[in-house]
């Protein structure tokens, strides 16, 4: 039995003050008890949901800004060329200690979960391993490590493109045919048996890395709430080419042959006209916008404040790791509509005007449906507790009203003023410190070093 007090303890209908919450020797929240008063200056707020991450992608973050001098474009497309030169390079061990690395800042950063969109299956020469399902098992091994929660997203990969066979490069990422994605699913949900981290999802590419046949076959295989993940409309091109070869754009597909639901997680959607909006939104499937990638790739901004007119579902990830803050997650995808619409209240809405609270409620909601977990009590008996926790010592919460402190966490806060992350009822970052970094780093560090890759 473990004890922590809260000065303030965000629920989903505001704040508590003066809350002791109990939990059990698993890390379950036994009671939640508001006192007349405490001595605590702890404030807490639910643990983040990173719902979009390439883990392997962290090795090269800050690594691809050197731009060609002539007047070829630096765009998408070639940033891809350089992180296809880095999946090659990789091995299993390498896997878990960028993996291991890349989760513990997920942690420091007040993530509790994420949901690894996994690709990465094979090895250099694009064989299978013994173990089908061994990368991934890496990955879950890697969360264990790091302390964070992860649903593990084996992705279907079977083409270089629309009518295009798979290139060399892509040689790891191939599941040749709707059996084979399957026998790897079916050995990655084995892997997460038993073990209360980690929980499984099925996930597809894009429209152009999959027969369209096979994509609602692997809508019709999903069951019980499982999560589908799909990256869609990132580009521009990917639209232009869905038109040509599906004589439809990708959302408009994907309304018209699967029955979108809240188990649907659309990534990016960046370009979307009015009909795919509205189907969306109407599906109730969620869009998994991921700020600072899409800002670094150039992939353009998606069209926010028309989706919350819709009341549409969204959520956020981190993708290529370029940043890993949820909050500054949250402000880019805010400011990205303010520049775009001249307009600052993006998070308003009908019942409440309070912008950090609605985001941070809509992006824990959504973000949990993509891990497979549809409770929308912020903290619940029965449940673990997952939380972040700020210092209230700091001047500008020290000083703030409970009406705007969610504003100031969302909209002024940094990294300095996170004081702790609880993962499943322990403390995992605490004060600065993460209880394995050292071995972490070692490994991490040792990884890159072989292959010189930094």
């Amino acid at each position: 039995m473990s004890k922590y007090d809260f000065k303030y303890l965000l629920q989903e209908n505001g704040w508590l003050e003066n809350v002791t919450v109990e939990t059990d020797d698993n890390g379950i929240i036994k009671s939640i008890n508001q006192l007349s008063s405490n001595s605590s200056e702890n404030i807490g707020i639910p643990g983040f949901q990173n719902a979009h991450s390439h883990a392997f992608q962290y090795a090269m973050a800050g690594l691809a800004e050197y731009h060609p001098t002539t007047k070829s474009p630096d765009d998408f497309w070639s940033w891809r060329k350089s992180m296809y030169e880095l999946a090659l390079k990789i091995d299993p061990d390498q896997l878990e200690a960028i993996a291991s690395m890349l989760y513990a800042e997920m942690v420091r950063h007040g993530y509790t979960h994420v949901a690894e969109f996994h690709y990465l299956h094979h090895d250099k020469k694009g064989k299978s391993f013994e173990n089908i399902a061994e990368m991934g098992s890496r990955l879950i091994q890697a969360a264990k490590n790091a302390g964070i929660n992860i649903t593990l997203i084996p992705i279907f990969y079977q083409k270089g493109g629309f009518c295009k066979e798979a290139t060399i490069e892509q040689r790891r990422f191939i599941s040749n045919n709707i059996d084979a994605y399957m026998n790897l699913f079916e050995a990655s949900k084995l892997l997460t048996l038993n073990k209360p981290h980690a929980s499984i999802g099925f996930g597809i590419h894009s429209m152009r890395a999959v027969e369209t046949e096979n994509i609602i076959k692997v809508s019709n295989f999903r069951h019980d709430h499982i999560p589908f993940h799909i990256h869609v409309s990132e580009q521009i091109k990917e639209v232009e080419d869905s038109l040509h070869y599906l004589k439809a754009r990708p959302v408009e597909w994907l309304s018209d042959n699967i029955s979108l639901s809240k188990d649907y997680h659309l990534v990016h959607a960046t370009h979307l006209v009015e009909k795919e909006i509205n189907a969306i939104a109407n599906s109730k499937a969620n869009v998994v916008i991921c700020p600072s990638t899409e800002g670094n790739l150039g992939d353009g901004i998606f069209p926010l404040r028309n989706y919350l007119s819709k009341n549409g579902n969204w959520s956020i990830g981190t993708d290529s790791h370029i940043g890993i803050n949820p909050m500054e997650e949250i402000k880019l995808l805010d400011y990205g509509q303010r520049l775009t619409t001249n307009k600052r209240n993006t998070f308003s809405n009908l019942e409440s005007g309070d912008s950090g609270f609605n985001a941070l409620k809509t992006a824990l909601q959504s973000g949990r449906k993509a891990m497979g977990n549809h409770h929308n009590s912020f903290f619940e008996i029965g449940k673990p507790l997952n939380a972040v926790v700020y210092s209230s010592e700091h001047p500008l919460l020290s000083s703030c009203s409970k009406k705007n402190l969610c504003n100031t966490l969302v909209f002024a806060s940094d990294i300095s003023m996170l004081k702790a992350t609880i993962v499943n009822g322990n403390y995992i970052f605490n004060d600065g410190i993460h209880k394995n970094m050292g071995t972490i780093k070692h490994e991490f560090e040792r990884a890159l070093k072989v292959l010189e890759y930094r």
